[in-house]
């Protein structure tokens, strides 16, 4: 079991308010996508959206190409991941398995129900919830789970797709998977620009039943996602959405390969394998915990990896040239004020 003491950790807005530059959330620096913030001014705030989503649903369905039954709303990706939790304990889930490193809601849901952790091997004889994401957070890998999951089928398993960060693959294409088997879980405000705005949607696998459809939505409260959610999964959708996020993401791999140049300038060792706009590197500092502070201070926030299991670490998301040179200046004042830190 595990200890419900320890508190979820995220990057972004903290008590000094919110950084001039963030590198510590992976969202699309680009954005806030103007489309989908036109779309956001549009909406029906004075009125109650839906309760139903009809059209938003109709939408989301035709554009992933999949029948309408299958799409469940969401007020955000971690109200679904604990929603998915709670219903698969109700359902007899017993365990819960994720990668090493892996995004805490993850963790915090199974806390709160009380899983146990196990690996594939332990958990075959009790039903289990599997979580993966790919690219992988926080170090946007691809995931080693698809060959166990097409191969070994425990006796009862939900197997969860986190597709937060498939809109911001930059290394080549996104591989080809079996989504269809799986749950996929999409927040698209990540790849907007707009982390902000709180709404997300799962895909059930093709052969899931009706009645447990119905068991997972019955467990949400009425108007899940609000006007401004609506608004911006609408947008997400349409075609000049998309054609906006395709040219994004050739100045996000510029500006990728700019900051991967800087870290290895500054003696910092990025992990590799990373495929989306962020990445995970080792900083040549005894502690970081003193760096990181001085340049917060200085308006620059990166993201200890420390709650990943990776302490010495920090993930980066891709940030503009303006912002890399920030990070250049606050990280070299920050190692002057404590040289005997440097090793």
């Amino acid at each position: 079991m595990f200890d419900l003491k320890e508190a979820a950790m995220h990057g972004g807005t903290d008590a000094m308010g919110v950084p001039a530059h963030d590198f510590s959330t992976n969202r699309n620096a680009c954005g806030p996508c103007p489309m989908a913030v036109k779309a956001l001014q549009a909406a029906h705030v004075a009125q109650y959206p839906d309760p139903h989503y009809t059209q938003l649903q109709l939408q989301l369905a035709a554009f992933h190409g999949v029948a309408l039954q299958r799409i469940v709303m969401g007020a955000s990706s971690s109200e679904l991941i604990h929603r998915i939790t709670l219903h698969a304990v109700r359902s007899g889930a017993k365990n819960v398995i994720f990668p090493q490193h892996h995004y805490g809601d993850y963790l915090q849901a199974a806390r709160v129900w009380r899983l146990a952790l196990c690996s594939r091997a332990e958990a075959s004889a009790l039903p289990a919830l599997s979580w993966a994401c790919e690219p992988s957070s926080p170090l946007g890998e691809l995931e080693d789970i698809w060959p166990t999951w097409q191969q070994v089928a425990l006796e009862k398993e939900w197997r969860m797709l986190d597709c937060a960060y498939r809109p911001l693959w930059l290394e080549g294409e996104a591989p080809q998977r079996p989504l269809d088997a799986v749950w996929q879980l999409w927040t698209p405000n990540k790849a907007l620009g707009m982390t902000g705005v709180r709404a997300a949607y799962a895909i059930a696998p093709l052969d899931t039943a009706a009645a447990e459809l119905q068991a997972l939505r019955d467990l949400a409260p009425s108007w899940v996602v609000g006007s401004h959610g609506v608004a911006m999964l609408q947008a997400w959708v349409s075609d000049e959405v998309q054609q906006w996020l395709v040219q994004s993401r050739m100045t996000l791999r510029r500006w990728k390969a700019q900051q991967l140049a800087l870290c290895a300038k500054l003696g910092w060792q990025v992990l590799a394998g990373h495929q989306a706009n962020y990445f995970v590197a080792r900083l040549p500092v005894q502690e970081i915990a003193a760096p990181l502070a001085a340049m917060r201070a200085q308006g620059v926030k990166l993201r200890d990896c420390a709650s990943f299991g990776l302490p010495g670490h920090v993930r980066l998301g891709v940030l503009p040239p303006v912002s890399q040179a920030a990070l250049e200046r606050a990280w070299l004042k920050a190692a002057l004020s404590a040289p005997q830190s440097i090793q």
